[in-house]
């Protein structure tokens, strides 16, 4: 009896040993070695990949946002056409209100898990495509698909070269800008391929309205 009494004490305390070893080593020191290599390396991704203008955050270059300039009647949300729009923010329904989660809703990711035959989808991308075209004054079939569709994940910051490309001059007219002007700003904050093969050129909105922010504050100078 006492023989199994101290050998369960004995793995009762060997337990709550390596308990508190585990808990300091896996829950303070790794966190802390981690955290620490993370800043001393990488500070801007280790914090979010924060963008910023004039000293404020306005946001992450990992995630899209919207750029509207109010509601309509209807409650939808109205672009704002002197800034570069995004992709469509189309993805899994949100937690805040039933149905599709379309205003980069953070709280929710992922794809609308719609199939390509859908009817809801095939009409939503034929009047998507219809806007696009109708706005920036460019035939049905010379619409970019990444303009009418959302992304794996409905949150991506990144739209193709061609889709704004398609933007430029329409933005130029907004912001009393010369074209020329606004594609080169495209151009500057376009990035090729990841090490030359990996995925497609892209170009990330937010930084791209960000520097073209700054470019009418200060008088249209290139």
């Amino acid at each position: 009896m006492n023989n199994s009494v101290r050998n369960t004490a004995r793995l009762i305390g060997a337990g709550l040993r390596a308990l508190l070893v585990l808990t300091v080593v896996c829950g303070v020191v790794y966190p802390l070695v981690v955290t620490g290599v993370a800043q001393a390396a990488f500070p801007g991704k280790a914090n979010g990949s924060e963008v910023s203008s004039h000293g404020t955050v306005v946001g992450s270059s990992l995630i899209g946002q919207r750029y509207d300039k109010g509601k309509d009647k209807r409650g939808n949300p109205v672009p704002d056409l002197r800034f570069f729009q995004p992709r469509p923010a189309a993805g899994l329904g949100s937690n805040r209100a039933n149905g599709v989660n379309t205003g980069y809703d953070l709280q929710v990711s992922g794809a609308s898990n719609l199939g390509a035959t859908n009817t809801d989808l095939v009409k939503a991308v034929k009047e998507r495509k219809r806007w696009v075209s109708e706005t920036y004054g460019v035939p049905e079939a010379k619409v970019p698909a990444d303009a009418v569709t959302s992304s794996g994940s409905g949150l991506d910051p990144d739209i193709s070269p061609a889709y704004a490309e398609l933007q430029a001059d329409r933005v130029a007219r907004e912001n009393h800008l010369p074209g020329g002007t606004v594609r080169r700003l495209v151009e500057r904050h376009t990035d090729a391929r990841t090490l030359g093969f990996l995925g497609e050129p892209r170009v990330n909105v937010l930084e791209l309205n960000t520097a073209l922010k700054d470019l009418v504050h200060g008088g249209g100078k290139d």
